[in-house]
C-alpha cells in the first residue's frame, strides 16, 4: 500500500494518513527588530547553517544584524528557503532569531521531531526546489504547504525521531573525530617545521641540523610544452591539487591550439598560480598537462616530495611569501624570482621522510573517518527514503 513506508518498526501496523503539510506545519514567526532590542539575542544567519547536515556552526548577536528577523523558539525547525538546493536544516537548540531568508517552521499535529525529518526527505527538497527566481531561487511555502504528505500516530513518529537522533549522534561523534585530528596535525606540523619536535634514526642518533636554503636551490622553474595533447589536462585548487580535470567535473572549455600551449607536469612536480595566489603551492601525484598561467616547480635536489607538500600549507610559509609580496597590486604576475628567493627549510632527506611518513599516518586517519562519515550520511539518506511513505 502507498499509505506504508517500506521500512518500519515492527510494533507499529496500519496506514499513515495523508495529509497537506500546511494542516499540520506552519511557518508563521514573530518579527525581531534590531533597532529597538537592548538585550543580546542570538541570531542564526544562513551562513551559520551547515549544508546537509543539520549542524550550527555559529551565531552573532541579533542586535548587530541590521535587518528585521524571524523569532523562534528551541526545538523549532529551521529552513534556509534562499537557495533551497543546498539543504540547509537545523533543529534550534536555543530560542532566539533568524534570517528571513530562513523559515521557522512548527509542527500543529506532528512533533517538531519529526517535522525535523521530514525537511530532510527528498519530497520536502523536491517541492522546495520548485522555486522561483534563477540566480537567487527561493522556496514558495504556497507550493510546499500543498504538498501531500504521510505521517504516523505521534507514538510511531516519536520513534522514527528518536532512531535518527542516534544515528545523527553518531555522525556528530565522528565529525568531532575528524575535527580533532584535523587540529591534532595542525599543532604538530607547528611543532615539527618549528623543530620543537625532533625525530631520530633507526638507531636512535640525533639527525643533521636542518638547514635553510633559498628556494632557486630547491626548485627549478620547468616550462617543457613538448606533448602531443594526448595528456589530461590538470586542474588546479587548493581543494584538490593538481589533479585531471574530469575528477573534479572541471567543466570551463579549451580549444585545441591553446592546449597546444599547455606545459607538462610531471608526478611529484609542484604548481604555483602567476596571478591569484591564495596560500600554499600545489602538489601534482598526476602526469598531465597544465595552463602556461601556472609556474612548474621541480626539485633540482635530493628532498622528500611530500615534506615540502606539507610546508607549502603552513602558515609560516605563507606568510613568509605575503611578506615577500607585500606591495604587490592585484593582478601583478607573482614571478619565481619572488618564490625563489624565499629560504626554506632543508633538513635532511631522511628526517624529511620520518616527518612525512608521520604526517601520513595522521591522513590517512582523517581520511578513514571523513569515508566514515560519509557512509553514515549515505546510509542515512537511504533510511529517509525507506522510512518515510
Amino acid at each position: 500500500m502507498n499509505n506504508i513506508p517500506p521500512l518500519r518498526f515492527p510494533e507499529f501496523e496500519g496506514e499513515w494518513e495523508k495529509k497537506k503539510l500546511g494542516k499540520v506545519v506552519t511557518n508563521k514567526s514573530g518579527k525581531f527588530n534590531p533597532d529597538k532590542e537592548n538585550d543580546f539575542t542570538k541570531c542564526i544567519e544562513l551562513e551559520h547553517l551547515a549544508t546537509d547536515s543539520g549542524q550550527l556552526l555559529g551565531y552573532i548577536d541579533g542586535r548587530n544584524s541590521g535587518s528585521i528577523k524571524n523569532k523562534f523558539e528551541k526545538g523549532d525547525v529551521l529552513f534556509g528557503k534562499l537557495r533551497p538546493y543546498l539543504r540547509k536544516y537545523l533543529q534550534a537548540p536555543f530560542d532566539g532569531v533568524c534570517s528571513s531568508e530562513i523559515w521557522v517552521l512548527k509542527g500543529n499535529e506532528i512533533s517538531n521531531d519529526f517535522l525535523f525529518r521530514i525537511v530532510q526527505t527528498n519530497l520536502f527538497i523536491e517541492l522546495a526546489n520548485q522555486s522561483s527566481g534563477s540566480k537567487m531561487p527561493r522556496a514558495d511555502w504556497s507550493l510546499v504547504e500543498n504538498g501531500l504528505f504521510h505521517f504516523p500516530t505521534l507514538s510511531e513518529q516519536t520513534r522514527i525521531a528518536s532512531f535518527f537522533t542516534v544515528v545523527d549522534k553518531k555522525i556528530s561523534e565522528l565529525q568531532k573525530k575528524k575535527s580533532l585530528l584535523e587540529q591534532y596535525k595542525k599543532g604538530v606540523m607547528q611543532k615539527l617545521f618549528s623543530q620543537e619536535i625532533r625525530f631520530k634514526d633507526e638507531k636512535g642518533r640525533e639527525f643533521p641540523g636542518w638547514e635553510k636554503k633559498f628556494g632557486s636551490k630547491i626548485f627549478e622553474p620547468i616550462s617543457n610544452k613538448t606533448h602531443n595533447s594526448d595528456l589530461p589536462i590538470l586542474a588546479i585548487s587548493q581543494e584538490f591539487g593538481a589533479v585531471p580535470r574530469e575528477m573534479i567535473n572541471y567543466k570551463i572549455s579549451v580549444t585545441e591550439n591553446s592546449i597546444d600551449g599547455y606545459k607538462v607536469v610531471e608526478k611529484g612536480d609542484f604548481i604555483i598560480s602567476l596571478r591569484s595566489f591564495q596560500g600554499g603551492i600545489e602538489y601534482s601525484d598526476y602526469k598531465g598537462i597544465c595552463s602556461p598561467a601556472y609556474i612548474i616547480l621541480r626539485s633540482k635536489i635530493d628532498i622528500n616530495c611530500h615534506f615540502y607538500k606539507t610546508y607549502f600549507k603552513t602558515y609560516n610559509y605563507i606568510q613568509e611569501l605575503c611578506r615577500k609580496l607585500e606591495g604587490i597590486r592585484d593582478g601583478k604576475m607573482i614571478s619565481y624570482k619572488y618564490f625563489s628567493e624565499i629560504k626554506l627549510p632543508y633538513p635532511s632527506v631522511k628526517e624529511q621522510t620520518k616527518i612525512a611518513h608521520f604526517l601520513s599516518a595522521i591522513d590517512e586517519k582523517i581520511n578513514r573517518t571523513e569515508s566514515q562519515i560519509q557512509q553514515m550520511q549515505e546510509w542515512k539518506k537511504g533510511l529517509l527514503q525507506k522510512m518515510f511513505c
